[in-house]
């Protein structure tokens, strides 16, 4: 008979082999699943309809203010929905403008010499409600101002240009939060609500006052070859929000800014829990970035709708504080599960990977300090790092261990003598160093696969899942890796 040892070592090894393999698979499914839904997605939409907003009497002098012209010029382009749509041109100049809401079938088009500008006085700012999910402002309770581009129910859209400029002139905004003047929460650059078909390619955006790109209830969006720039010591300029939302991709950009370089959400403890509408199917491909107070690729902490399926591969970040991060605390619910991310190179970096179970911000005192979020199957691989302080900080919530941690081939120089911290967590690591805590074991417990080959884990606890709010052929896709993770796991 075999002893326990080369058992052990055997198991180990056919583990090993069959990782490699569904891996493999799993590449190639994903591939398809980003061409399902990013991939017929594009810029380059020819409109029958175009206008131009000097049309409508706009002057790009950086001092006219011209919310009006682009508000008519919209109004006008709106009669061409159904005809095909139309676009909207924007030529070099410096546009200054408050916010104003886009359309349906419409694209918006920058010259490479163009820049708009978001108005310095808030009056140009309409406030608007919370979102349902947060059932407040993020800041502050109550309402919030409306961001510079903004859209609801919409279809087909697509903001772009040749590398022209949406600055938000946020420094004025940054200062009313640090004085604590502020009335109502900052406004993003650009938001758009329960809208389906949504393309932000080839632009820069500046000085956000708050969070940059925040689509939320939205599906079918994908962000590419952005520029997104901010200092490092603004306040909360998160880079790509994609909140409550499916179907969403985001490649070749980089970002460098005050807060999150690319973060998912899904609304805010018993708002979000009760809205019921989480982010999943989300693809995330080339980043390249920097930001000194927060992640490169954040997860949550507002998460209470739930975040799933979510792949990022290609991340490059530098002179950052974390890395990689999942935030929640009690009283989130939820859940942050079925999460793959590889290809990840860090320099200079405080934390390289972080969870963090007690982010414990809330947005008022009802909330349900038993919702326990679920964190599961979360496979980090691939991972090179140099210049980092502490490699890992994995922290879970009493009373509710986060499961299925997978760490693999990954090589980190860290300067800590005490580079990993672990505590109510379990999972498994291989080819992990500096060696990893012992919490992720070097070979799995019983029906224990690490996700990239693992969906059944996620099977074993399913969670309500509910209704999308669009309906596509990527919702409708089959789980790729059920049968296989199921015959490894018997």
């Amino acid at each position: 008979m075999l002893s326990s040892s080369r058992k052990m070592s055997r198991s180990a090894t056919i583990f090993q082999v069959l990782l490699v393999f569904t891996t493999i698979v799993a590449q190639t499914q994903w591939a398809s699943v980003w061409g399902m839904y990013c991939e017929d997605l594009t810029a380059s939409v020819e409109r029958p309809h175009s206008a131009s907003i000097t049309d409508f009497g706009a002057v790009g002098d950086g001092a006219t203010l011209n919310t009006k012209a682009f508000q008519n010029a919209l109004f006008y382009l709106n009669s061409f929905a159904k005809k095909g749509g139309a676009q909207l041109f924007v030529p070099a100049g410096r546009w200054l403008t408050g916010s104003f809401s886009l359309i349906s079938h419409l694209t918006l088009s920058l010259d490479k010499d163009a820049v708009i500008l978001g108005s310095t006085d808030s009056s140009d700012w309409p406030v608007i409600d919370a979102l349902p999910s947060y059932g407040r402002g993020r800041e502050l309770p109550g309402k919030r101002h409306q961001s510079l581009i903004f859209g609801s129910n919409l279809t087909d859209v697509i903001i772009t240009g040749s590398n022209g400029t949406i600055d938000g002139q946020g420094a004025v905004w940054w200062d009313w939060f640090h004085n604590h003047t502020l009335n109502y929460t900052r406004p993003p650059l650009v938001e758009l609500m329960y809208s389906t078909r949504v393309v932000i390619s080839n632009l820069t955006f500046i000085n956000s006052p708050f969070w940059n790109i925040h689509p939320v209830y939205c599906s079918q969006v994908l962000a590419q070859h952005l520029t997104i720039l901010a200092p490092i010591s603004s306040p909360n300029t998160d880079g790509i929000d994609p909140d409550s939302s499916t179907n969403v991709c985001i490649e070749d950009c980089y970002i460098r800014n005050g807060d999150d370089i690319v973060v998912i959400k899904s609304g805010w403890d018993e708002y979000g829990i009760s809205f019921a509408h989480p982010s999943s199917n989300i693809s995330i491909r080339n980043i390249t970035g920097q930001t000194r107070n927060s992640a490169g690729l954040a997860f949550g902490s507002e998460m209470s709708g739930g975040i799933s399926d979510v792949r990022a591969e290609g991340i490059r970040i530098v002179n950052s504080v974390h890395g990689i991060r999942i935030k929640t605390a009690p009283g989130r619910g939820g859940y942050v599960k079925n999460v793959y991310v590889a290809d990840v190179s860090f320099d200079n970096v405080s934390i390289a990977i972080r969870i963090t179970g007690n982010y414990g911000e809330h947005p008022d005192d009802r909330y349900n300090k038993s919702a326990l979020p679920t964190i599961s199957n979360i496979t980090i691989k691939d991972v090179v790092g140099v210049n980092i302080g502490v490699a890992g900080m994995l922290q879970g919530i009493p009373g509710d261990n986060f499961s299925n941690i997978c760490l693999s081939n990954v090589s980190l120089s860290v300067r800590s003598t005490d580079p990993w911290n672990c505590s109510l967590v379990e999972g498994y690591s291989n080819s992990v160093s500096p060696e990893v805590c012992e919490q992720l074991r070097t070979s799995p417990g019983p029906g224990q696969i690490c996700y990239g080959s693992n969906y059944p884990a996620a099977a074993a606890q399913p969670q309500p899942q509910p209704q999308p709010l669009q309906k596509s052929s990527a919702s409708r896709l089959v789980n790729p890796f059920l049968s296989i993770s199921w015959f490894l796991c018997r």
